[in-house]
């Protein structure tokens, strides 16, 4: 049982229930929520909620790629709908970032670049327009999807 939580984290390897609190790696950083009144494409009669990550740089944890090794800080911004289902995921989100699931340190899929802050497998919308392939609105099933993404972290 001990090398199971170890692998996998409080999860039952046969149904992958959860029976704990699972905590990422995620660098110390700070979860700003701000909301303005403008309306994002496919949510017309709502403001927006907008989101402020800042990772400082730091040096790696014994959780990470390779510890002991400098990697330099982030700053990410994402929206949700400023309505009842995007203030519900934003109430998951920051449960997340509290959990440290958010980010991880690795290698920037986007960028290449090693030993670097990356989103740990929970999407984020970081532009408010151009569609799923801009990562902005309009995309109907994004809070869905992203609360599927929470559940598979434990968080619901």
């Amino acid at each position: 049982m001990s090398m199971s939580v170890e692998s996998l984290g409080p999860i039952c390897p046969v149904c992958k229930e959860f029976f704990g609190k699972m905590e990422g790696n995620q660098p110390d950083g700070t979860m700003k929520v701000m909301k303005n009144r403008l309306s994002l494409p496919g949510y017309p009669d709502c403001g927006t909620i907008e989101i402020h990550y800042d990772i400082p740089s730091g040096i790696q944890m014994k959780k990470h790629p390779n510890p002991g090794q400098y990697f330099p800080g982030a700053r990410r911004h994402a929206y949700l709908p400023d309505n009842r289902e995007g203030r519900e995921v934003l109430s998951l989100l920051q449960r997340a970032f509290d959990q440290k699931l958010i980010f991880t340190v690795g290698t920037s899929t986007t960028s290449g670049l090693k030993n670097a802050v990356t989103w740990n497998d929970i999407h984020h919308k970081t532009n408010t327009h151009g569609g799923p392939l801009n990562y902005g609105y309009p995309d109907p099933d994004y809070l869905r999807r992203v609360k599927d993404e929470l559940k598979a972290k434990g968080i619901e």
